[in-house]
Protein backbone atom coordinates (compact mmCIF):
# COMPACT_ATOMS: atom_id res chain seq x y z
CA UNK A 1 0.00 0.00 0.00
CA UNK A 2 1.53 3.42 -0.77
CA UNK A 3 1.71 6.27 0.98
CA UNK A 4 -1.12 9.13 -0.50
CA UNK A 5 1.10 11.73 1.22
CA UNK A 6 4.49 10.47 -0.31
CA UNK A 7 4.49 7.78 -2.39
CA UNK A 8 6.47 5.03 -0.07
CA UNK A 9 6.01 1.62 0.04
CA UNK A 10 7.21 1.39 3.63
CA UNK A 11 3.82 1.31 6.61
CA UNK A 12 2.45 -0.78 9.45
CA UNK A 13 -1.20 -1.17 10.22
CA UNK A 14 -1.90 0.79 14.01
CA UNK A 15 -5.02 -0.38 14.21
CA UNK A 16 -7.98 -3.07 12.64
CA UNK A 17 -11.46 -2.83 12.76
CA UNK A 18 -14.24 -4.52 10.68
CA UNK A 19 -17.54 -2.50 10.25
CA UNK A 20 -20.83 -3.65 12.30
CA UNK A 21 -21.91 -5.93 8.63
CA UNK A 22 -18.47 -7.56 8.96
CA UNK A 23 -17.82 -6.64 4.99
CA UNK A 24 -15.22 -4.36 5.11
CA UNK A 25 -12.24 -3.92 7.19
CA UNK A 26 -10.73 -0.71 7.88
CA UNK A 27 -7.16 -0.34 8.63
CA UNK A 28 -5.58 2.73 9.68
CA UNK A 29 -1.81 2.74 8.51
CA UNK A 30 1.10 4.66 9.65
CA UNK A 31 3.73 5.31 6.95
CA UNK A 32 7.48 4.57 8.06
CA UNK A 33 8.72 7.22 5.86
CA UNK A 34 6.66 10.62 6.13
CA UNK A 35 5.25 9.27 9.76
CA UNK A 36 1.83 10.46 8.06
CA UNK A 37 -1.73 8.26 8.66
CA UNK A 38 -3.78 7.79 6.48
CA UNK A 39 -7.21 4.63 6.49
CA UNK A 40 -7.55 2.06 4.03
CA UNK A 41 -10.77 -0.05 3.81
CA UNK A 42 -11.00 -3.54 2.27
CA UNK A 43 -13.81 -5.20 1.07
CA UNK A 44 -14.70 -8.41 -1.04
CA UNK A 45 -15.20 -7.89 -4.52
CA UNK A 46 -18.70 -8.27 -5.58
CA UNK A 47 -19.77 -10.34 -8.41
CA UNK A 48 -21.82 -7.80 -10.85
CA UNK A 49 -24.89 -9.34 -12.53
CA UNK A 50 -26.18 -8.55 -15.55
CA UNK A 51 -30.27 -9.21 -15.95
CA UNK A 52 -30.83 -10.51 -19.77
CA UNK A 53 -34.62 -9.24 -20.51
CA UNK A 54 -37.09 -10.64 -22.56
CA UNK A 55 -36.68 -9.03 -25.47
CA UNK A 56 -32.40 -9.12 -25.33
CA UNK A 57 -31.49 -5.88 -24.12
CA UNK A 58 -29.05 -6.20 -21.29
CA UNK A 59 -28.98 -4.52 -17.82
CA UNK A 60 -27.36 -4.13 -14.54
CA UNK A 61 -28.75 -5.80 -11.65
CA UNK A 62 -30.43 -3.35 -9.61
CA UNK A 63 -32.12 -5.00 -6.39
CA UNK A 64 -34.24 -2.27 -6.09
CA UNK A 65 -36.63 -3.20 -8.61
CA UNK A 66 -37.25 -6.26 -6.47
CA UNK A 67 -37.92 -4.62 -3.48
CA UNK A 68 -40.54 -2.76 -5.41
CA UNK A 69 -42.02 -5.73 -6.72
CA UNK A 70 -42.29 -7.16 -3.30
CA UNK A 71 -43.68 -3.39 -1.89
CA UNK A 72 -46.51 -3.81 -3.95
CA UNK A 73 -47.44 -7.79 -4.26
CA UNK A 74 -47.19 -6.95 0.07
CA UNK A 75 -49.29 -3.92 0.04
CA UNK A 76 -51.83 -4.09 2.68
CA UNK A 77 -51.04 -7.50 4.00
CA UNK A 78 -49.21 -7.89 8.06
CA UNK A 79 -45.60 -8.48 6.53
CA UNK A 80 -42.45 -5.67 8.36
CA UNK A 81 -40.79 -3.45 6.41
CA UNK A 82 -37.61 -5.45 7.69
CA UNK A 83 -38.66 -8.80 6.56
CA UNK A 84 -39.37 -7.54 3.58
CA UNK A 85 -35.47 -5.69 3.13
CA UNK A 86 -34.42 -9.40 4.74
CA UNK A 87 -35.86 -11.30 1.53
CA UNK A 88 -34.34 -8.78 -0.84
CA UNK A 89 -30.82 -9.15 0.69
CA UNK A 90 -32.20 -13.86 0.76
CA UNK A 91 -32.97 -13.26 -3.42
CA UNK A 92 -29.73 -11.13 -3.93
CA UNK A 93 -27.51 -13.61 -1.86
CA UNK A 94 -28.99 -16.18 -4.14
CA UNK A 95 -28.82 -14.76 -7.78
CA UNK A 96 -24.83 -13.78 -6.67
CA UNK A 97 -23.94 -17.03 -5.04
CA UNK A 98 -23.98 -18.61 -8.49
CA UNK A 99 -21.31 -19.07 -11.53
CA UNK A 100 -23.32 -16.75 -14.24
CA UNK A 101 -22.60 -13.34 -14.30
CA UNK A 102 -25.75 -12.80 -16.73
CA UNK A 103 -29.19 -14.15 -15.25
CA UNK A 104 -32.54 -14.02 -17.68
CA UNK A 105 -34.99 -11.96 -16.28
CA UNK A 106 -37.37 -15.26 -16.18
CA UNK A 107 -34.36 -16.76 -13.45
CA UNK A 108 -35.11 -13.50 -11.29
CA UNK A 109 -38.87 -13.62 -11.53
CA UNK A 110 -38.76 -17.67 -10.25
CA UNK A 111 -36.36 -17.07 -7.29
CA UNK A 112 -39.00 -14.30 -6.57
CA UNK A 113 -41.85 -15.99 -7.01
CA UNK A 114 -40.28 -19.24 -5.28
CA UNK A 115 -39.21 -17.09 -1.85
CA UNK A 116 -42.74 -15.07 -1.64
CA UNK A 117 -44.42 -18.87 -1.77
CA UNK A 118 -42.99 -19.06 1.49
CA UNK A 119 -43.54 -15.56 2.99
CA UNK A 120 -47.45 -15.06 1.84
CA UNK A 121 -49.61 -16.48 -0.22
CA UNK A 122 -51.69 -13.45 -1.17
CA UNK A 123 -48.08 -11.57 -1.88
CA UNK A 124 -47.58 -14.56 -4.13
CA UNK A 125 -50.30 -14.78 -5.65
CA UNK A 126 -50.21 -10.76 -6.90
CA UNK A 127 -46.52 -10.94 -7.48
CA UNK A 128 -47.41 -14.56 -9.98
CA UNK A 129 -50.03 -12.70 -11.46
CA UNK A 130 -48.08 -9.74 -13.33
CA UNK A 131 -44.59 -11.78 -13.53
CA UNK A 132 -46.52 -14.92 -15.28
CA UNK A 133 -49.02 -12.32 -17.27
CA UNK A 134 -52.17 -13.95 -16.45
CA UNK A 135 -54.04 -12.87 -19.03
CA UNK A 136 -57.73 -14.23 -17.39
CA UNK A 137 -59.70 -15.85 -14.68
CA UNK A 138 -58.68 -19.34 -15.28
CA UNK A 139 -54.82 -18.48 -14.78
CA UNK A 140 -55.70 -17.07 -11.54
CA UNK A 141 -57.85 -20.40 -10.66
CA UNK A 142 -54.92 -22.39 -12.05
CA UNK A 143 -52.17 -20.79 -9.92
CA UNK A 144 -54.36 -20.95 -6.90
CA UNK A 145 -54.52 -24.57 -7.38
CA UNK A 146 -51.16 -25.31 -7.55
CA UNK A 147 -51.23 -23.69 -4.07
CA UNK A 148 -53.73 -25.71 -2.43
CA UNK A 149 -51.98 -29.39 -3.82
CA UNK A 150 -48.66 -27.85 -2.59
CA UNK A 151 -50.50 -26.63 1.14
CA UNK A 152 -52.41 -30.15 0.81
CA UNK A 153 -49.29 -32.26 0.37
CA UNK A 154 -47.65 -30.26 3.31
CA UNK A 155 -50.32 -30.88 5.38
CA UNK A 156 -50.36 -34.82 4.87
Amino acid sequence: MKCPFCGSEENRVTDKRETEDFLVTRRRRECSSCGKRFTTYERVETVELTVVKKDGRRQQFDKNKILSGILHACEKRPIPRKEMDELVDRIEAELKSGEKTEISSKEVGEIVVKHLQKLDKVAYIRFASVYKEFTDIKSFEKELNKLKRIKEVMTE
